[in-house]
């Protein structure tokens, strides 16, 4: 169980670090006007969705030129939440380039992108690391890792003035456990949001990948727990976590978009999956 705030180490006390961004330029732009820019024509690209109390998304992690309109399509339901309310957002995906041992924390106070620094929610960030077991402060993990600031300028841009828990898993994580953990940080606080990075299926056959993403994302909007796990995703544990953590707290996913990398950026002899999830409760 989540126990009470615990005094950061002193050799710590008063740090304060900014984890830079890692992927500008290369998966969105770096110009922070341009980004913007960009951010918004995603967000404007579909046709709006009014869901009422979104308290989750799934949304993929590829450059924007291939995935941001699915993307956008996730973030765009956060557009009726009331305004002005300071969200904590628990930022969920898998670890793609070091082992985290279960679950990869950052020491990091804010995260930075051309559109400026987001909050980290330390406080929440040293309740999870004060359980030891599976949660390690890894900032060597995040360093590069796209997977998690790929969301950042669309939380920038929907949100007033967001804090993250960055999350990273890989599959020392034991997702039940985890959303044991979140429930109880989430519990009694209903303006917090819990975001999943992934993508889906990798590098099939275009009409493989659509027949295997479509099974996928049916498993998400069951709530069908054994057909996901049986399914293919880069963020497959923070998934399952979500799911069990939709379950709790009873949930309900809604299915926004569906392209992959064949529809929207490259060949279709091998393509890489995107879906955009909303969860209502």
């Amino acid at each position: 169980t989540i126990q009470a705030l615990t005094p950061r180490d002193s050799s710590h006390a008063g740090d304060s670090f900014t984890r830079p961004p890692a992927v500008a330029g290369r998966f969105y732009p770096a110009n922070g006007a341009t980004l913007a820019g960009e951010v918004q024509h995603l967000l404007a690209a579909g046709r709006p969705l009014h869901l009422a109390r979104v308290r989750a998304l799934v949304a993929p992690h590829a450059g924007y030129a291939c995935s941001g309109e699915v993307a956008g399509a996730a973030y765009r339901t956060l557009a009726g939440l009331p305004p002005g309310v300071q969200r904590t957002v628990y930022l969920l995906g898998p670890a793609h380039w070091k082992a985290v041992h279960g679950v990869g924390l950052s020491s990091a106070t804010s995260f930075a992108t051309p559109l400026g620094q987001v909050e980290v929610a330390t406080d929440r960030v040293r309740q999870l690391a004060a359980l030891g077991g599976q949660y390690h402060v890894d900032d060597g993990a995040h360093a590069p890792e796209h997977c998690l600031e790929v969301q950042l300028p669309f939380l920038q841009s929907v949100l007033a003035a967001p804090r993250i828990v960055p999350l990273l898993f890989d599959d020392g994580a034991n997702p039940e456990r985890v959303a044991d953990d979140l429930v109880t940080l989430l519990d009694g606080c209903p303006d917090d949001l819990v975001v999943v990075s992934t993508d889906l299926s990798h590098y099939h056959p275009y009409q493989d990948a659509i027949i295997l993403d479509h099974r996928f994302l049916k498993a998400l909007a069951t709530g069908d727990m054994p057909d996901a796990n049986a399914g293919e995703a880069c963020g497959l544990l923070p998934l399952l976590c979500l799911m069990y953590i939709a379950q709790h707290f009873g949930w309900q996913p809604h299915l926004l978009a569906y392209a992959n990398s064949g529809d929207t950026c490259g060949s279709r002899r091998e393509v890489v999956g995107y879906g955009a999830v909303a969860y209502t409760g």
